[in-house]
This record gives structure tokens, sequence and C-alpha cells, in this order.
């Protein structure tokens, strides 16, 4: 769980050589009792001896993440929800959901192909009824390529009625057609919710090359006055355009997400490049931790480090104040959020 590949093969060296790995090694470490660079062996022995439930209190302590939006669409495995995670953390969560994954059930169910919009959309509006917004994962499956226009019902029929095909001939329900992803897209924002969209750096499944935000263009001149978020999550090694594409439209945002822990010490460098042209007002911090507890606290650390760097480096070249300084950092760090996703209405 410390890289995005599917599992260690018969060539793989050991993922502690690796960015992450001495990351893990140097700040997770005294975490758990032990000096820091502690040898794997002894850290995974420590881990085994504390137990998960000790080692994912002492790391989400230790991140001091008080608020989590949180996407449940991915369920391999038990893991916890967004409530559990908050109660581990003392703190709070609201929940993304995944756009495809409705889509899914839908399909699951047997609807007819005349009826998967509307069948789709009355789910959609009944599960985001609490939730802050939405996630697509098109870039995994047709990628980010959407065309601008909204697909019309008649549109959306004739792909459901393709998929439905495949799927009585015995494909898993799995939506990855340019039309039914698009049309889901839409179906978010006329719900109003930010939509988020993974961008660039995955595990193997994505296919890199149609996960280049700079695709997702026509999409963003036909929705840029809804006056709907859309999130762009992750990003590299596109962050430069995604930062781009968060200064030329009002309403895209931009973070780093799992790029930050994967990119160890390095992850200042691309916080910096991050900030060469988007907004201060349209980046987020995100962990995008998944499974170990260990991504939280170094999703956190790494990406305070960086963004503390390239604020103290403009403060000493007089670039801003540091009353501008720390104003920038909590905007990033909890502002920007609580704004996008309008945490703090009701």
């Amino acid at each position: 769980m410390l890289t995005e590949a599917k599992g260690p093969g018969p060539l793989n060296a050991t993922v502690f050589d690796s960015q992450i790995g001495f990351a893990l090694r140097r700040w997770c470490a005294p975490v758990l009792d032990l000096e820091p660079h502690a040898e794997p062996e002894a850290y995974l022995e420590r881990r085994a001896d504390l137990g998960y439930q000790e080692v994912t209190r002492r790391f989400l302590g230790e991140a001091g993440t008080g608020t989590y939006i949180v996407d449940t669409g991915f369920l391999p495995e038990p893991i916890l929800d967004p409530s559990e995670l908050a109660a581990a953390a003392d703190g709070r969560s609201f929940e993304v959901v995944r756009l495809e994954q409705v889509a899914e059930q839908v399909v699951a169910e047997g609807v007819d192909a005349s009826r998967f919009a509307d069948a789709t959309r009355e789910r959609l509006s009944a599960r985001t009824a609490k939730a802050v917004g939405v996630k697509s994962i098109a870039a995994y499956r047709s990628g980010l390529d959407l065309p601008g226009e909204q697909p019309s019902d008649a549109e959306v029929a004739v792909a459901a009625a393709r998929w439905l095909a495949a799927v009585g001939a015995g494909a898993v329900p799995r939506c990855h057609d340019r039309v039914l992803h698009s049309f889901l897209v839409w179906a978010g924002i006329d719900l109003g919710k930010p939509v988020q969209f993974h961008v660039g750096l995955g595990d193997s499944d994505t296919d890199l090359r149609r996960g280049n935000p700079l695709l997702l263009t026509p999409l963003l001149r036909a929705t840029q006055s809804r006056g709907v978020p859309i999130m762009l999550l992750h990003n590299y090694p596109f962050h430069r355009y995604a930062g781009y594409l968060a200064q030329v439209f009002g309403h895209v945002f931009v973070d780093l997400g799992l790029a930050t822990h994967n990119l160890g010490r390095s992850s200042g460098r691309v916080i910096e490049e991050l900030l060469e042209l988007a907004p201060f007002g349209k980046v987020l911090f995100s962990s995008d931790a998944f499974g170990l507890p260990e991504l939280y606290q170094l999703g956190t650390l790494l990406f305070r480090r960086g963004l503390a760097r390239a604020l103290e480096s403009g403060m000493a070249d007089g670039s801003w104040t540091e009353t501008d300084a720390e104003r920038i950092a909590g905007m990033i760090l909890a502002g920007n959020a609580i704004r996008a996703y309008r945490l703090d209405s009701g």
C-alpha cells in the first residue's frame, strides 16, 4: 500500500527504497516510538506489536486533520467509513459520492435503457442529499477528453443500451462509455455539487496519456457559467497544466493529493511548481490517503513542510510579508476547501 502498483513482483526491489519509503522511515518511525530511519524490519515488527487500532489512532492524531472529505466509492476491502474516520481522529467528516458507482448500481438492477437517465438522476439525488460533492473517475475509464456539450437523454439511452447489452452478455457492470461519463458529470453539476476529477497519477488501471487535465478544456468552458466548482485532484505530472486551468477558469480548483506522499522529499519542489501560476485562492490541500494511516500523517506533514518552505522563500526575498504568508497558508490548508465545498453553510 506504499505504492500505486498492484502488488510486488519477482523483479521488484523493496518499496522502502523509494521516496515514500524513506519518508516513512524518517517521519513515521518516531510516531511508533522508534528512532528516525528505523530499519524496515524493526518498523514492521513494532507496527504489528501495537496493532492497527493503536497505529491508526497515533497517525491520525499526528496528522492533525480536523475535517475529512471522503470519497466512498472505492471499497475493495473493509475500511473506515467517513464517520468512523472522523471519530478516530476526533474530527468531522463529509462524503463525496462517486458518480460511476451510482450508475453501476442502477445498471446492476436491470433498469431499462430508456429509464437509465432518469433512474440514475433519481438515485444520485438521493445518494448526495448529505454529501458535499461528487467525483468522476473518467480518467480511469474513457479518459478526460469529454465533450463540451451536455448529452441528450436520447444519446444517453443509446449508450446505456450498449452497456446493458454487454452486461447481459456477461460483462461486469463497469462504466467506461464517454457519453455516460459526460452524462454523469453534468448530472452532478445539475445538482450544484462540486465535481471532483481524478487527474494524472494513479495505479496501472489508468492510461496517463488520457488523464491530462487540458483534455477537459471544452467541458470547463461549457460549465464555467454554472457556478459549480470543478476540483482537479492529484494532477502530477500535469500539475503545471492544472495550475494554468485554475488561473483561466474561475470555477477550477487544484490539489496535489496522492502525489505529495509518493514524492517524499521532492514534494516541496512540486508544490512550488503548482503555485507558479495557480491562484493561491484556488489551491487545496488533500492527502488522498487510503488504507495506511501513515499516509494521512505523511500527506499532511510533507505538504505543510513544502508549503512552509515556499512561503518562507517568498518572505526572504520580499515577495510577500509574514502576515501574507500566514493568510495564504490558512487559505490553502483549510479556507479554500471550506469555501469551495460550502462547509460553513448551515
